[in-house]
């Protein structure tokens, strides 16, 4: 059986998290797994979006706190297994906005910690409406400094505050409401409706979807007048694009484009 598994539909390729015994964690294999999947995906064309989603009864439940405990056993206390771990989990949250694809979690369960900063690492997110979101290590302790940096760029900063320092976890619709996820349907229709939603993108034209998502990126980090600046270029490029040019015809003359891409 293994730990993360790819089915792929069409343009749409599915990720699924497969520890339902430790409720998806992000262990060191699981970290490895999605490493590769992400960086396969990236240089992968056929696919035009991803969707993350888990078996079992969690979509993540963060960090492997038993591996985490096992690595104190070390000299220096479990001080650089830790930093790695966080590096490298940084690195799989980072490489999510990253992908050319546009990627949208599938959420039902709980996705607590880390598993919430994978959610709010997804361009997009679908939940069951049974669904819970915590950033809740503060109930052990540990303060979820990691999965905030992702939280606090979906959300408020006063409800990503209070999240992180009471351990509250947040409804699906509540979720929805602040922006963490962008839809919440019925838990027997999570792995359909999210599946729709990819494939209305999926049919979009691939190389401007691509486009547009590394531009979303780059001019959300940049202030005002550099964003215009740097978005003005990049509509440039994709005005460039023949099938952008076949597209605009194929409206104006009111007929389906003939795309390549």
């Amino acid at each position: 059986m293994a730990l993360l598994e790819r089915e792929d539909h069409g343009a749409v390729a599915r990720l699924v998290l497969n520890s339902p015994n430790n409720l998806n964690a992000l262990s060191d294999a699981m970290l490895a797994d999605l490493t590769a999947a992400l960086a396969a995906l990236e240089q992968d064309r056929t696919i035009r979006v991803v969707i993350l989603s888990g078996t079992g009864r969690a979509f993540c439940a963060g960090h492997d706190l038993k591996e985490m405990t096992a690595a104190r056993a070390a000299p220096d206390g479990g001080a650089a297994a830790f930093a790695d771990l966080f590096d490298r989990c940084a690195r799989v949250m980072q490489a999510i906005p990253a992908l050319p694809q546009p990627v949208i979690a599938e959420v039902h369960g709980l996705a607590t910690a880390a598993g919430c900063q994978l959610v709010a690492s997804c361009d997009m997110a679908v939940a069951a409406d049974d669904a819970r979101f915590g950033v809740n290590g503060v109930n052990i302790g540990l303060f979820c400094s990691t999965p905030m940096v992702a939280l606090s760029r979906n959300i408020p900063r006063k409800q990503a505050f209070e999240m992180l320092v009471t351990g509250d976890f947040l409804t699906a619709d509540r979720a929805r409401d602040l922006g963490l996820v962008n839809r919440v349907v019925a838990p027997d229709q999570l792995g359909a409706e999210t599946l729709a939603l990819a494939e209305q993108v999926a049919a979009k034209l691939g190389s401007a979807v691509r486009i547009g998502k590394r531009a979303f990126y780059d001019q959300i980090e940049m202030p005002l007048a550099a964003a215009y600046a740097h978005t003005g270029a990049v509509m440039v490029e994709n005005m460039l694009n023949r099938d952008t040019e076949e597209g605009i015809s194929a409206f104006l003359e009111k007929r389906t484009p003939d795309w390549t891409q």
